[in-house]
């Protein structure tokens, strides 16, 4: 959903000897169309302590409702998925309405492909959606999360998983693009849960474009956010957006940061209506 999945982790990967260098570049949002085979989904799941949803909302009423953003073609979401349910791999079927009743997922990825293939192979078609969706296109977002949001009464979603997506957000709208979206996000969740590509990843994404032969990222060389990409985007997540970081899970075996953010706002209505009012 928007060039934030697409921009997601896909290109975000380093190159695999399995992908070809035109596949890799040719997907300036991060929409790889393979890329659970060079970065598998348990590269990430590992990393996640058991009943971490019960940690984390022990009293709250159910079902929890969580958002992915940039969820490619759904293997990381569905993997997630059982691993936050404790759910083992031969568990799901099109009629399994108890795993709906403790968290419902809507993911989302500005590759329309991606997203058919998702909903073809999804093992919980009642409880993960996927949609189609430029993350930053406000005016195809606000209606299509609010009335999401609405279906359950809520205004926010208790978590937003963003795994290796705010490079691509950041390639292709720059800094102010990326301070837009992480605010977007911190006001739309009580948690976060985001994975950064570090600053390597961006000068490889640019190089796979110009072996290419096609021109940089508009905002590649003017960005003045850059260096230690966990220490900025914590910086800006914790000073700009009103949220604390309580916990580093880890980092995958292709130096990838999982952090977990919380919401400090005591006041915070959905931005998605909000927005909508105005």
């Amino acid at each position: 959903a928007r060039p934030a999945r697409a921009a997601e982790e896909k290109m975000a990967a380093p190159v695999s000897e399995r992908c070809s260098a035109s596949e890799l570049g040719a997907a300036p949002y991060g929409n790889f169309h393979n890329y659970s085979r060079f970065h598998p989904p348990e590269g990430r799941v590992s990393l996640l302590p058991g009943g971490l949803l019960r940690s984390l909302f022990p009293a709250a009423s159910r079902p929890l409702l969580g958002l992915d953003v940039g969820c490619n073609s759904g293997e990381l979401s569905v993997a997630l998925y059982r691993h936050l349910l404790g759910l083992q791999e031969g568990e799901g079927s099109l009629d399994q309405p108890a795993a709906g009743k403790e968290l419902n997922l809507l993911c989302c990825d500005i590759d329309p492909v991606l997203i058919e293939r998702a909903q073809q192979c999804s093992p919980f078609p009642a409880s993960i959606s996927f949609a189609s969706l430029d993350i930053m296109d406000s005016s195809a977002r606000e209606p299509f999360l609010s009335s999401y949001l609405g279906r359950f009464g809520h205004s926010t979603f208790d978590i937003i998983f963003c795994m290796s997506v705010t490079m691509w957000i950041h390639l292709n709208h720059g800094d102010s693009g990326l301070m837009e979206f992480l605010s977007f996000l911190s006001s739309l969740c009580k948690y976060l849960l985001i994975e950064p590509q570090p600053w390597k990843c961006y000068r490889a994404a640019a190089r796979r474009l110009r072996k290419l032969g096609r021109n940089d990222f508009d905002h590649f060389r003017s960005l003045a956010i850059n260096g230690d990409m966990v220490e900025r985007i914590t910086q800006i997540l914790t000073k700009d957006c009103a949220m604390e970081l309580v916990c580093c899970f880890g980092s995958t075996s292709w130096d990838r940061s999982l952090l977990l953010f919380k919401s400090n706002s005591s006041n915070r209505e959905g931005r998605v209506s909000s927005e909508q009012e105005q």
